[in-house]
């Protein structure tokens, strides 16, 4: 048997694995959803927070936030679970999956191709879900 590995390890391998498997992926993030950072890849970093914006606290408290708005809304019109929300500004896209106790958000060029970075989210929020449940 292998070495057992923390939950923090898996979750950080997830994310590397969504980089590595799309193309156009900049970032992404999983954070609680008290907005508390769990996870960020690239990882971060405090001299230089453009790298990888996504891993700021203040990032993290905000996709908890349009989580909620979102989930709130959604079941205030009767439209049932959310699955995921699409944001789409002028230089980029993120999208914004509920992962069980989590929420995974994943920023991506404005000239991707969605359709595969949706599938493979999708995916990795399950995956992430799962391995918050155990």
């Amino acid at each position: 048997m292998g070495k057992p590995r923390f939950r923090q390890e898996v979750i950080d391998e997830t994310l590397r694995k969504l980089h590595a498997a799309v193309q156009g992926v900049k970032a992404s993030v999983v954070v609680n959803r008290d907005g508390l950072l769990v996870a960020s890849f690239p990882p971060g970093n405090e001299d230089d927070v453009l790298a990888n914006p996504t891993s700021s606290p203040q990032v993290a408290a905000m996709a908890a936030t349009l989580i909620g708005l979102a989930e709130r809304t959604l079941g205030r019109l009767a439209q049932g679970d959310m699955e995921r929300l699409l944001i789409e500004g002028e230089n980029g896209v993120m999208v914004v999956y509920p992962a069980g106790r989590a929420t995974l958000a994943v920023l991506l060029d404005k000239d991707q191709k969605i359709g595969p970075v949706l599938y493979a989210s999708a995916r990795i929020a399950k995956d992430i879900a799962e391995i918050l449940k155990g």
